[in-house]
């Protein structure tokens, strides 16, 4: 069996305990999940088995969109409120038009330092593992980019503002980063109290099953080549073209140089293609010769 599951994860699990449901519900140990939401996060978590674990790398590539909560004022060592408060500051001063400003630099190309407190791994070791050992350091920063960010609500409480933003951006884009480094602009300090990712790559918080339907076996699994059409360029093979490919052989060019799926005339995927030497060549096969 072969597929993906788009689950709407709960808050307070990883996305591990999921992927261990998933395997009871679908009676196979090959699952895998595309991008990793902290246990605080929901939303959108897409799930493949059987041969849809070969896809995950691609979808994972994919852009992603979130709506999260940021609050200024204090800033944590895990940059959301999960995590111990290391510094408090009246935030109350700060406009509107200052908040706004702060994060429309954050839009495009940026060099992000990712969270300490993350699964960024480190010299062979997790950075999280790093920093409960009590190490003290910064991660490199990275390029990434931000396609849009746009501020919803602005709520002020006290010393404190929450202002809830909608994020579109690459992946390896870390949203308790945005909090942060938004804080540090305005020199107040800042963290995440709420984050729910809406869309991986095509897949979008509409087609999610909830954790619960996913416990009780009560869902429908999408079809790899159906998940092949929606995430990249279609080829439609011939009959002869399918048995060149079954045995990962190249094929006369594609019309572009994007990745493309090659599907059978029976809606089978078959193989991702693409060009290299004049040639489309196969970067993986689904549907290997007998």
């Amino acid at each position: 069996m072969d597929g993906f599951l788009v689950v709407d994860k709960a808050p307070a699990m990883t996305s591990h305990d999921v992927v261990a449901v998933a395997r009871k519900a679908l009676g196979t140990r090959k699952v895998g999940h595309a991008g990793t939401l902290d246990p605080m996060a929901t939303g959108v978590l897409v799930l493949g088995f059987g041969n849809g674990t070969r896809l995950l790398q691609y979808i994972t590539d994919g852009d992603k969109s979130y709506v999260a909560t940021v609050v200024l004022g204090a800033a944590t060592v895990t940059d959301d409120q999960e995590g111990e408060v290391i510094s408090e500051a009246d935030a109350s001063k700060i406009t509107d038009e200052e908040i706004r400003a702060a994060l429309s630099k954050m839009v495009g190309e940026i060099q992000q330092r990712p969270s300490s407190v993350s699964a960024v791994k480190v010299a062979g070791e997790r950075a999280y593992d790093r920093v409960r050992a009590g190490e003290v350091f910064e991660l490199a920063a990275r390029l990434i980019t931000i396609s849009s960010l746009d501020v919803l609500d602005i709520r002020r409480t006290g010393s404190r503002i929450e202002i809830d933003i909608d994020v579109t951006c690459s992946a390896g884009t870390f949203i308790r980063a945005i909090a942060r480094d938004l804080g540090s602009e305005l020199a107040v300090g800042g963290h995440l109290s709420a984050l729910r990712r809406t869309r991986v790559a095509g897949f979008a918080i509409d087609q999610a099953i909830t954790f619960d339907a996913l416990k009780a076996q009560d869902f429908k699994t999408l079809d790899l080549a159906d998940v092949a059409r929606a995430t990249f360029s279609v080829r439609e093979l011939a009959l002869d073209e399918v048995a060149e490919l079954s045995f990962g052989r190249p094929l006369p060019s594609n019309s572009g140089e994007d990745i493309f799926a090659a599907l059978s005339p029976d809606n089978r995927l078959i193989a991702l293609l693409k060009n290299e030497s004049g040639k489309a060549k196969p970067i993986a096969v689904f549907a290997a010769a007998n």
